[in-house]
């Protein structure tokens, strides 16, 4: 069963297209990620289906609602945590959870048990400003007032933007906590590692839904060959690369290279013997599977080509 059904949805700022026919299910209780890079059209989108901005054309239901018409009794039923931390920042930690509880018209003791594991860690600065906190702890507190009415549906716009790497993994975890309440989950990000923490997920383009599936899937439809290149010279290797025959793209991924070509005829030795030629002598070369990143770069590609 869907919790959100989206059909030939528009949304233009003048000339700019930031949606494009864009279509989308989300299933109830489900773990939903939308993975694009900035300008794909993610938080346009969250706006809209938190009713924050009005669509130009398209069909709309979220729980069963209308977002343009049934605003007031949606907005009950939804937790948002916009992607700019949006709390009051000369309120404490305490009174943004408490003030954010009373507008749904709950407690905090109410629906504690929802926010328990996150909230006790920020617990020992509940006197503090919230403009005060650090970056990982705003994140926890927006949160929790996120979720202190017990929504059904928790949407999160890019949650993890400009958060350290150890804050980005816990506040993954927080949500797989949450799942276990019957919420439903839609979350939105730039980082495509994170996409497979997602049951299902939509790859986001210039407004468009480009593929939709389990990491799993997505990853499978890729058929190109790829190998990876670790050096501690990745910007001599790029440019080296970038001459090698038959190449169809090279890109760093991190401390690795991920060179695809056009066809199967490259060997491992072929390209070990590029590099040596070329003086890259410590390339650790190896054949990997398609990621995620892999595959949005793909559809990239091809779509210029077009």
């Amino acid at each position: 069963m869907a919790e959100i059904e989206i059909y030939n949805l528009c949304k233009n700022y003048g000339d700019v297209k930031a949606l494009d026919n864009l279509c989308l299910s989300v299933e109830k209780n489900g773990f939903y990620g939308l993975i694009g890079p900035d300008g794909a059209g993610k938080t346009s989108l969250m706006r809209i289906i938190t009713s924050l901005i009005l669509p130009d054309s398209g069909e709309i239901s979220v729980g069963g609602l209308d977002p343009v018409k049934d605003y007031k009794k949606l907005r009950l039923k939804l937790g948002y945590m916009p992607g700019k931390f949006s709390l009051y920042p000369d309120l404490s930690v305490e009174e943004n959870l408490r003030f954010f509880a009373g507008v749904f018209g709950t407690t905090i003791n109410e629906n504690y048990h929802l926010i328990k594991s996150i909230y006790s860690q920020i617990e020992p600065f509940k006197n503090r400003r919230a403009g005060k906190l650090s970056g990982g702890m705003k994140q926890k507190l927006a949160l929790c007032c996120a979720l202190i009415h017990k929504p059904e549906i928790l949407i999160l716009d890019e949650p993890t933007t400009g958060v350290d790497a150890v804050s980005r993994r816990e506040f993954w975890d927080m949500l797989n906590e949450i799942r276990s309440y019957g919420i439903t989950i839609l979350v939105s990000t730039p980082y495509m590692e994170e996409a497979v923490l997602c049951d299902t997920v939509s790859l986001l383009f210039k407004g468009k839904v480009v593929e939709s599936g389990t990491p799993k899937e997505i990853t499978s439809r890729y058929s190109s060959t790829i190998y990876s290149v670790k050096t501690d010279n990745i910007p001599l290797a790029l440019k080296v690369l970038r001459n090698i025959p038959g190449l169809m793209s090279v890109n760093s991924f991190g401390q690795n290279i991920h060179l695809v070509f056009k066809d199967e005829n490259h060997s491992e030795q072929e390209i070990t013997n590029f590099l040596t030629a070329n003086n890259i002598l410590d390339a650790e070369l190896s054949r990997i599977k398609a990621g995620i990143e892999d595959s949005f770069i793909d559809y990239i590609l091809k779509e210029n080509k077009n």
